[in-house]
């Protein structure tokens, strides 16, 4: 379940909500009387347990081959269980009042649908550390989405950025299908399908908040709730929600305990993203959760057994500069290495110099003849 998208800062004088008024909350706890340090390691604290905990879940869930023809059941469950603690979270919190047309969480609904779904689905084609650099490298389908949707424009660190994540992502997918005896191509179709709806999603997120003023509650109650009734309709038709039951059925205890703990973990691992993105900004967020999904990979590594060669860290790497390089063009929009620069002003000078001797060869040719 990718919550990490969704991230959202609510303007202190717009909602109603008690962090509009200076309180900071953290999974319904209230930490305000505490000093910015204590407040930042607990932030961090929750996001690495939380997270590493529902990576942990998601690979022991997903990772078994069968899962593949049954796990939009379990993705369906998931929706139920995310929608359920949106609503317990509102009704200790606050109430949540609809904003946005639901029109446009139809639109959003799908889109969760889609990127959640497929990117469940990749895990049983691909090992969890490909699936998890797939997903940090939603730059590339975000840029273009935004460029399309939002009319945005980028910087020179953002097209290098994408770049250096696009030859990271190469590297680390060849180390993948060369080692992993589990490795499928279809798998790479699948999770590059789950970015493009992450990245569509993203940005009809951000355009809808920023222009119905909603609050993050409010998007994700709806669009796991709408996303839910499409996940009923097409696994009742397709026969899916009969043979998922079933196939849960086998050992009902252990699988719904895992779906519940996936479910559960995810979401308080968000909350503490949106509370670290408060108190510290999205930079300083954005570079602790890029350190837990590090983690996440050597644990990956460690508890579930996998082949390993020293490919995944040179593409990692490259991975992790790109997200720098990216983090940092957001501080320097306009930032052009100086030699660039001069190099890019020669060759207009070399241009200009080269079409105004053209232009004046070509009025002599013309006054001669």
């Amino acid at each position: 379940m990718n919550k990490e998208t969704v991230i959202r800062i609510d303007n202190p004088r717009n909602g109603d909500n008690r962090e509009s008024q200076g309180v900071v909350n953290i999974l319904c706890l209230d930490i305000t009387k505490y000093n910015f340090g204590l407040q930042f390691t607990l932030c961090c604290s929750f996001v690495f347990i939380f997270y590493l905990a529902y990576g942990y879940f998601l690979e022991l869930i997903f990772a078994e081959p069968e899962v593949a023809p049954v796990s939009l059941y379990i993705t369906f469950i998931q929706f139920l269980i995310t929608m359920a603690l949106s609503k317990v979270e509102s009704t200790i919190r606050s109430p949540i009042k609809r904003k946005v047309p639901l029109r446009t969480y139809a639109i959003l609904a799908a889109l969760t649908l889609g990127t959640m779904s497929l990117s469940n689905l990749a895990l049983s084609y691909l090992n969890y550390p490909t699936q998890l650099i797939f997903k940090s490298c939603k730059l590339i389908p975000v840029m273009i989405g935004s460029i399309i949707i939002l009319g945005k424009r980028y910087g020179f660190l953002d097209y290098v950025a994408a770049i250096i994540m696009c030859i990271g992502l190469t590297m680390f997918t060849l180390a993948d299908s060369k080692t992993s005896p589990n490795f499928n191509f279809i798998g790479v179709i699948v999770i590059s399908l789950a970015l493009l709806c992450d990245a569509i999603i993203g940005n009809v997120q951000e355009k809808a908040m920023k222009q119905f003023q909603a609050t993050n509650n409010e998007v994700v109650f709806y669009s796991y709730a709408i996303a839910s009734i499409y996940l009923l309709v097409i696994t009742g038709v397709s026969g899916i929600l009969k043979d998922g039951f079933i196939y849960c059925s086998k050992d009902p205890i252990t699988m719904y305990s895992n779906i519940f703990l996936l479910s559960i973990c995810g979401y308080m691992g968000l909350q503490a993203v949106l509370t670290l993105v408060r108190i510290s900004g999205a930079t300083v967020a954005v570079t602790v959760t890029t350190m837990r999904k590090a983690l996440s990979i050597v644990i990956s590594f460690l508890l579930f057994s996998k082949p390993f060669v020293f490919q995944y860290i040179w593409s990692g790497v490259l991975v992790v500069l790109a997200i720098y390089l990216n983090h940092y063009s957001k501080k320097n929009p306009k930032y052009v290495p100086k030699p660039i620069t001069k190099i890019w002003q020669y060759i207009q000078t070399f241009y200009q110099s080269e079409y105004r001797y053209l232009k004046l060869k070509s009025k002599m040719y013309t006054d001669t003849v």
